[in-house]
């Protein structure tokens, strides 16, 4: 696929920037319209028919100009989805990060990568075991990712240092956290790579954490869960894992350790009981062998805006309300074409009346 002029992806970093214009938005808008300009052009339009009058923020040129030169200034990369270096297996989810920034080496984004994850305050057996198996992963010419927290994902760092480490971030690709985790951090700048989708300077907060989790799961052909208690964020990691129909692998622990209460859970329910690298490179290998599918280019998907009758809004707005409701539901129910369903759906979103989630849900704000 050729890749991005400079005015593409301008406008993508645009339209992404721009309020109410979430991942799977930006997906949809591509398809409707082909390129992140002409939906720009478009989005005005689509915001009055949501029925929103307030003036919605739209990312202007200079501001998105800004933040490529700064980015360009500082040495870090902008890989945009669509584009040349953007890893194909997070390209394949439907809210797969219109952007990512990347320090250091972005070639390890299109390698074969194993995801571990666990739990932040880890035993030292758990740690030890991290390590080892990233080690061994790094060996057998597989990357490893994971989030840069305390515990299991420091350890996971650690082991993959010097084959291929790759961090993803809950905040901006420049803001480090935790703290203790800088001589990592530094490492991973020169030899591994550190990933966020977020914009230079953001502060990591919670809400960003199961963001950053579905990348980690995206870039991953599977994921290993090291100790996790029964409430732990990892088990978030491997639910969107399942979700995005990654392998999912867990190491079994004592039944009176509470920190591995979560991971012999998800050997209970069907997750692959791993005790070494090998366990999940028998697993994972064949993935890596099949020919991929050609990567599908948004020429061959434009829909392109058609006009809707007010009575199929309102139709289907009466099936919305705060608890999520699954769109093709949506599409029975109102006995709609699917795609009245989503241009409806889409301009709601953008006048901010309702909120997409992952696997094909839509909710009132």
């Amino acid at each position: 696929m050729p890749g991005l002029n400079a005015e593409e992806k301008l406008a993508r970093l645009r339209l992404i920037r721009s309020e109410n214009v979430g991942p799977i938005t930006f997906r949809q808008l591509l398809r409707h319209y082909g390129t992140a300009a002409a939906a720009i052009d478009a989005l005005p339009g689509l915001i009055r028919r949501g029925g929103q009058r307030r003036e919605i923020r739209i990312c202007g040129r200079d501001d998105a100009g800004r933040e490529l030169a700064l980015l360009e200034q500082r040495g870090i990369s902008a890989v945009f989805f669509g584009g040349e270096g953007y890893p194909a297996p997070l390209e394949e989810i439907e809210d797969a990060p219109p952007v990512l920034h990347v320090i250091g080496r972005t070639e390890l984004l299109g390698r074969p990568t194993v995801a571990i994850v666990g739990a932040r305050n880890a035993s030292l057996n758990g740690r030890k075991f991290a390590e080892r198996m990233a080690m061994d992963l790094g060996t057998a010419d597989w990357v490893v990712a994971s989030g840069l927290a305390r515990g299991i994902d420091a350890a996971a760092h650690r082991g993959s240092l010097r084959t291929g480490s790759v961090a993803v971030l809950g905040g901006g690709a420049d803001v480090l956290y935790p703290q203790e985790n800088r001589a990592i951090y530094e490492q991973l700048a020169v030899e591994g790579a550190i990933v966020s989708e977020l914009p230079l300077g953001t502060e990591p907060q919670a809400r960003h954490f199961p963001r950053r989790n579905r990348i980690i799961a995206g870039l991953s052909l599977g994921v290993v869960v090291v100790e996790a208690a029964r409430r732990s964020g990892s088990l978030i990691t491997a639910r969107l894992a399942l979700e995005q129909g990654r392998e999912v692998f867990a190491v079994p622990g004592s039944p009176l350790d509470e920190r591995c209460r979560g991971t012999n859970r998800l050997i209970r329910e069907g997750a692959s009981l791993t005790e070494c690298a090998q366990d999940v490179t028998d697993t994972l290998l064949p993935m890596t062998q099949t020919t991929p599918s050609p990567r599908s280019t948004m020429s061959e998907v434009v829909a392109g805006p058609f006009e809707v009758a007010d009575d199929a809004r309102g139709e289907i707005m009466e099936c919305l309300s705060p608890s999520p409701v699954s769109i093709d539901e949506i599409v029975r129910q109102c006995d709609l074409p699917a795609s009245v369903v989503q241009q409806i759906l889409l301009e709601q979103e953008l006048a901010g009346h309702i909120q997409r989630q992952p696997g094909g849900l839509v909710a009132t704000v």
